[in-house]
């Protein structure tokens, strides 16, 4: 994902993303081949939301991410239903991505509070979420959802200078264990990586927000001591049918040890927080056709991805506590 000062939108469009790259695809040369996939036959049964006016969806700019997941062996099922026990009922995992309000600025609830209600006590009863955001308004339009989970997010923006591959973008972080972006902790192993294979070095993302998580709550992809967050700013512009959403971006905030990338064990169940989405599928840019997301060379995204995955799936565990 990309930010922008301002784009356009129309009324009939109501899932249009403000701040998403216009005319970004999906990389559908990339490879999502697994040569041992980690369920040979009837493996968790995953739940893709795209009810809620998703920007990324398992048909469209994650499917990549999907194909991945699919030859790990995950049976995945695209949702186009509100939440509702009966929905979630028979599945492990639950995977919401960029959902959106349908409001002018797409920043209202995307979920009821009977929605949310019901995805807590799934996870409670022992249900995984991926829950992915991203920069304004994805926050905003899912604020009520992660609010029951403890989740707290800067709603706006967030740059990293000093952690950025290129100075002159640094809404684009990489995080490795030399820059401290990588945190050792044991409650983490499957996350990066269960065997010295799937050890994660680098994990690069692509203009998202920070997260703050309760007591319970470990950061995985942890901003550095220049990190800012930007509050958004949107103004609304009817110019005939069409509707102009500026987004300016206000006054820097220190974002030091915010994240993100969070885990941890709600009841009985897991939940993994991130705060870009582009990290875990393969785009191309609308603009001159490069890569970003786990596409881009060099980086670890496609292995966090399945690593993550593979948190979310597994057995139980003591519940997650830093260390003291």
């Amino acid at each position: 994902m990309h930010a922008s000062a301002a784009l356009s939108t129309s009324l009939l469009l109501v899932a249009a993303m403000v701040g998403c790259q216009s005319g970004a695809k999906p990389d559908m040369k990339f490879s999502t081949a697994v040569a041992n996939p980690s369920f040979k036959e009837n493996g968790p049964r995953v739940l893709f939301d795209e009810a809620h006016h998703n920007v990324h969806t398992g048909g469209g700019k994650y499917k990549p991410f999907v194909n991945l997941i699919k030859n790990d062996g995950y049976r995945v099922t695209p949702n186009r239903k509100p939440f509702h026990k009966e929905t979630l009922a028979g599945y492990s995992i639950l995977v919401i991505a960029n959902a959106l309000g349908t409001n002018e600025r797409n920043d209202d609830p995307a979920f009821t509070e009977e929605e949310c209600d019901v995805v807590a006590d799934w996870v409670l009863g022992g249900g995984s979420l991926l829950f992915i955001t991203d920069h304004y308004p994805t926050g905003t339009a899912v604020q009520n959802l992660a609010q029951r989970f403890g989740i707290s997010m800067c709603l706006g923006v967030t740059e990293d200078s000093l952690m950025a591959p290129d100075p002159s973008d640094p809404t684009s972080i990489l995080y490795t264990w030399e820059n401290g972006g990588l945190v050792d902790h044991p409650s983490l192993m499957t996350i990066y990586g269960r065997t010295p294979q799937e050890r994660v070095h680098r994990i690069q993302t692509f203009t998202g927000q920070s997260l703050a998580g309760g007591r319970e709550a470990i950061v995985f992809l942890r901003l550095g001591p220049a990190a800012v967050d930007k509050p958004p700013q949107p103004t609304v512009e009817r110019q005939g049918g069409d509707v102009l959403v500026h987004v300016a971006y206000g006054d820097p905030v220190s974002a030091e040890g915010r994240a993100q990338g969070l885990a941890f064990e709600f009841g009985a169940g897991r939940v993994v927080a991130l705060g870009e989405a582009a990290m875990l599928t393969a785009q191309l840019s609308g603009y001159d056709g490069s890569p970003f997301g786990m596409n881009v060379p060099g980086i670890d995204n496609r292995q966090l991805a399945l690593n993550i995955m593979h948190w979310l799936a597994g057995p139980p565990v003591e519940l997650l506590r830093p260390p003291s």
